[in-house]
C-alpha cells in the first residue's frame, strides 16, 4: 500500500495550504481525509467545494445523513461511516437513523428508506436507475430537484470514500468512539 502524507498547513503544497486553514476554521481542527487531500489541491478544493453545495441542497439534515451514509457503507468506507456519525450528531440527526444506516436495518420513516433506496440505485446502478425506481422515489414525495442533489452528494462521496481507499486514512480522533466495519464488527 502506498503511503500518503498527512499534511499541515506548513507541509502542504502551497495551494492547498489556504484550503487546510479553511478546515481548521470549519472544523477546528485539520480532518484527516483532507490532509491527505492536500497533496492534489484540486481535489481538496473540489471536495471542500461539493461539500458546501451539498449542505446547501433542499435536504433536510436527516435527509443529507441518509444520502452521505448510505453511500459511505455502501463502498464500506472505514472513514466516512464514522466521520458522518460524528457529524450527524452535531446536526442533531435522530440516532435511530444513523444507526439504521450503519446496520442496514429499516429507517424510522418510508420517505426516508425510500431516499435510501433511490440513493442505492444510483450507486449500484451507476446512474442507469430504471423507470420504476424513480417513480417510486417521486411517489414517495420527492421531486427531479432530488434525483439531481443526490447525484451531487455521490460525487462528494467518491472523491472522499476512493480516496480513503486508496490512502487508508487514520481515522479521526474525536470520530474513533463511532468506528464501523463492512463486516458488522463494529466498535464502540
Amino acid at each position: 500500500m502506498t503511503d500518503f502524507t498527512l499534511h499541515t498547513e506548513e507541509t502542504a503544497p502551497e495551494a492547498s495550504q489556504a484550503l487546510l486553514k479553511e478546515s481548521q476554521k470549519s472544523f477546528g481542527m485539520i480532518p484527516n481525509l483532507h490532509a491527505v487531500m492536500a497533496e492534489a489541491p484540486g481535489l481538496l478544493e473540489g471536495y471542500q467545494k461539493l461539500h458546501a453545495l451539498f449542505l446547501e441542497t433542499s435536504f433536510t439534515d436527516e435527509e443529507v445523513t441518509v444520502v452521505w451514509q448510505t453511500i459511505n457503507v455502501e463502498h464500506a468506507c472505514h472513514y466516512c461511516v464514522p466521520a458522518h456519525t460524528g457529524i450527524a450528531k452535531s446536526m442533531e440527526v435522530d440516532d435511530r437513523i444513523t444507526d439504521a444506516l450503519r446496520d442496514k436495518t429499516p429507517l424510522p420513516t418510508d420517505k426516508l428508506e425510500a431516499l435510501r433506496d433511490f440513493t442505492l440505485s444510483v450507486v449500484r446502478d451507476r446512474g442507469e436507475v430504471n423507470d420504476e425506481a424513480v417513480k417510486a422515489f417521486l411517489a414517495a414525495g420527492f421531486e427531479k430537484r432530488h434525483i439531481l442533489e443526490v447525484i451531487l452528494g455521490l460525487s462528494q462521496k467518491v472523491m472522499s470514500n476512493y480516496t480513503n481507499h486508496l490512502a487508508n486514512t487514520p481515522v479521526d480522533k474525536p470520530f474513533k468512539k463511532f468506528e464501523w466495519h463492512a463486516d458488522g464488527g463494529e466498535t464502540s
